[in-house]
């Protein structure tokens, strides 16, 4: 059998093992070490199990991850990002569908902080749902916006997406982070505007609020004055140079469990039980990553990546059709994978086809992370819609929750639409 053989067969049995419900690092790694033993022989499939890891834990830029996973985690536990909502709601709750918007604001800075989806969306869930009840919104909308506010965690600083993708396609996590900041931005603004035209158009499901109290708006403030400080060293140093990504996780880290501990909203066991979620999450994007390197040597090995690349270009397909097909892939790929799963299993293939279409990597992550997350909030399986479900299950249906969203979607697919259009926006 021919290593090409063997690669499209190893890719097409990975397929099956996550549709099976492996878990994507064991498929992935079991794939792989078969896969070079077929090609290479006994010796060369076992040294991947030692080297791979060696070679990836390695990587000195890797560590900001537990960091930034670590700071987000006690910025949770001590109370910080809960008052990022309360203070948007005192500010912009006489806008129409002034609670919704608050809650997208309230979810930017919660990412900011995080870098997470799902526990962006999880923690505004919790947060905003109830108010928006109380006051008499939509409850398809509001939590369709909270779903949607909480995609802002893969693309807003410090995204974990964003880190490991510029760790695999060797591109500037700096550069990326700025990419994602400009994009989360002009996505928080297309996700206000279509709150808006929705209020403007159905007053119903937008009760006004009752007007915040100018004492009430400034002690929000000084509520989340700390947050905003500590955002605005951390991401000033590193777009600045005075940090790499390394030490502004570390200082980021540092920093918020001395906040948490100077205000008194960190207790001890809160501080446990950060350090036990950071080496949870950590150990599971860690070995997902392991087993997509060895993927990646697999796919090397067998030549399938360039015998696509030669295929593509016969086909004279142009790079807005490229584009196009791939985005559609991961759109699907992210109804059903974790997002971080999805990506590491694809760059193996996307990135050397990007590459002989002259193609940005720097522009693609950025878009990268916008398809995945729009993924998140569509049906039948966006992870974001599931989360926000468990968190209102007693008072909003799962349909309900995809109808809200889906206003959202729509002005994602425009975003990504105009992105490829105009490449050049990063």
């Amino acid at each position: 059998m021919t290593p090409l053989a063997i690669g499209s067969i190893s890719l097409g049995l990975v397929v099956v093992l996550i549709a099976l419900r492996i878990p994507i690092a064991m498929a992935l790694l079991g794939v792989s070490v078969g896969g070079i033993w077929m090609i290479l022989g006994e010796r060369p499939a076992l040294g991947v199990l030692t080297t791979v890891p060696y070679h990836f834990a390695a990587n000195w830029t890797l560590s900001s991850v537990p960091m930034f996973l670590f700071m987000g985690y006690v910025a949770f536990h001590s109370g910080l990002t809960s008052n990022l909502f309360r203070a948007a709601r005192a500010w912009l709750s006489w806008l129409p569908g002034g609670l919704a918007i608050a809650s997208i604001f309230g979810s930017g800075g919660f990412a900011s902080v995080t870098g997470s989806s799902v526990a962006c969306a999880a923690a505004m869930g919790r947060i905003a749902v109830p108010e928006m009840h109380k006051s008499g919104y939509n409850l398809g909308m509001a939590t369709g916006a909270i779903a949607a506010g909480g995609t802002l965690g893969a693309l807003i600083p410090p995204s974990i997406l964003l880190i490991l993708y510029g760790i695999q396609s060797q591109v500037s996590i700096t550069a990326l982070f700025l990419g994602g900041l400009l994009l989360g931005g002009v996505t928080i603004a297309a996700y206000v505007l279509v709150i808006l035209i929705a209020a403007w158009t159905r007053p119903d499901m937008f009760p006004r609020a009752p007007a915040v109290e100018k004492g009430e708006r400034l002690r929000s403030l000084i509520d989340i004055w700390p947050t905003l400080l500590l955002v605005f060293l951390i991401f000033g140093g590193l777009f600045s140079g005075v940090f790499t990504a390394t030490e502004a996780g570390a200082t980021g880290a540092m920093l918020t469990v001395a906040l948490g501990f100077a205000r008194r909203s960190l207790s001890i066991d809160a501080l446990k039980q950060s350090l036990l979620d950071t080496v949870l999450s950590s150990a599971s994007v860690f070995i997902i990553a392991v087993a997509a390197n060895a993927f990646t040597r697999l796919i090397a090995l067998s030549g399938l990546s360039m015998a696509l690349g030669g295929w593509i270009g016969d086909l004279g397909v142009s790079a807005f059709v490229l584009l196009l097909v791939i985005s559609l892939v991961y759109v699907f790929l992210g109804m059903f994978l974790e997002p971080i799963g999805a990506m590491l299993l694809t760059l193996p293939l996307v990135l050397p086809l990007l590459g002989a279409q002259g193609i940005e990597f720097l522009w693609f992550g950025i878009l990268l992370a916008k398809l995945l997350e729009i993924g998140m909030i569509t049906p039948p399986v966006g992870l974001n819609i599931f989360v926000i479900h468990s968190v209102v299950r007693d008072s909003v249906r799962l349909e309900t929750i995809f109808y809200g969203a889906a206003a959202f979607v729509a002005a994602d697919v425009v975003l990504v639409v105009a992105m490829i259009l105009t490449r050049g926006w990063f």
